[in-house]
């Protein structure tokens, strides 16, 4: 009865989730990404702090993790030893980590029950806190940290020591002279849900959550929700390419962008470069591997950005246990994703490029 119920439920369920609990408004999102770029620039410390690196200091940023109570709908328990893998790995490799928002499922859990159910997971966020290397920024599903009277005394308890918790932060470093920034944050802004939207919380409160739960629905797959992903992301981008010398690196979306393109789009401009050098090995490569995103569920977006300067972590609970990041490290920036080979947890770069790029687009 459950599987049958899947079956005949999980699009109109989804698309009445799509439909009433996100809207993302353009004006709204590039107000929002102006006043916290420059509020930050202004007043460090007050909604981010400014991070100033060279190239002794790494940096790995993932976001959405969307922790759980470890019960039907918690998205995050397929992915977690690959997440507790990550942090082992830049633990030891003394990488600064920064998490991009959502990183507790707290639309849908109360804080005592994630906590109580991911231990493993904030004892090794822990470990980057007790080194100054840590930085927490909130999303719409953990606005609890910014909103709660309680939020700054859980965090405390949480990692030993007081920990701020900001809506954004900048990274700055000089390549040849020039300054490069990287403006960090969930990425949320200006959509309704995120703004309070009396409706979307209702539903996630008492429709959603027990759905999802029932029926084991898990919408962190690039078939579910695709349209609105791409239509954020196309905000996002625009707001980004007014920007000279600056990066935007967000989350929220759950769709991995790199140098504003997604691995699809990027798939298919290197076949249109093979075809050019009528590399025919390579062409079957690359046809090879778009057949397999497509089967997956992703499609081509009128997403015609060329400007390089939008960048998206992707997430850390899609349903097959991959885990995706960007790192900025060596005087680079990569997209990188951890899956699981053989049942271990393997480091893999999709997408890489110099810091250096950046300076004049």
């Amino acid at each position: 009865m459950k599987k049958f119920l899947r079956r005949i439920l999980t699009r109109p369920v989804l698309w009445l989730a799509n439909k009433y609990t996100s809207q993302p408004d353009k004006d709204r999102v590039q107000k929002a990404l102006t006043d916290l770029y420059t509020n930050i620039l202004a007043n460090p410390d007050k909604k981010g702090p400014i991070v100033q690196f060279d190239s002794s200091q790494n940096f790995i940023i993932l976001s959405d993790q969307h922790k759980g109570a470890k019960n039907g709908s918690d998205d995050f328990a397929v992915a977690e030893k690959n997440y507790l893998a990550a942090l082992d790995y830049y633990y030891q490799k003394n990488f600064y980590y920064i998490t991009l928002g959502d990183s507790e499922e707290l639309w849908e859990n109360s804080w005592a029950s994630v906590k109580k159910h991911n231990t493993a997971s904030f004892e090794k966020e822990k470990l980057f806190r007790d080194k100054n290397l840590f930085i927490k920024i909130f999303g719409n599903h953990d606005l609890y940290w910014d909103n709660d009277p309680l939020a700054s005394f859980e965090l405390e308890k949480l990692y030993g020591q007081k920990t701020r918790i900001y809506e954004g932060a900048v990274l700055q470093t000089k390549i040849n002279e020039k300054v490069i920034q990287i403006l960090l944050t969930h990425g949320h802004q200006g959509d309704a849900v995120s703004d309070g939207n009396v409706l979307s919380k209702w539903f996630i409160a008492n429709v959603w959550a027990p759905l999802q739960s029932f029926l084991l629905l898990n919408p962190n797959t690039p078939a579910y929700d695709h349209n609105l992903k791409t239509e954020h992301n196309r905000m996002m981008y625009e707001w980004s390419a007014q920007q000279p010398q600056t990066l935007l690196i967000t989350g929220h979306t759950h769709q991995p962008i790199f140098e504003s393109l997604t691995h699809l789009e990027r798939l298919y401009r290197q076949l249109s470069q093979a075809k050019e050098k009528n590399d025919e090995a390579r062409i079957k490569k690359l046809e090879e591997q778009i057949d397999m995103k497509r089967h997956e569920g992703e499609s081509i977006p009128d997403f015609t950005a060329y400007k390089p300067g939008y960048f998206n972590t992707g997430c850390c609970c899609f349903i097959d246990g991959d885990v995706t990041g960007i790192e900025v490290a060596d005087n680079m920036i990569r997209l990188v994703k951890w899956k699981y080979t053989n049942e271990t947890p393997a480091r893999i770069i999709l997408e890489e490029a110099p810091l250096e790029k950046f300076i004049d687009w």
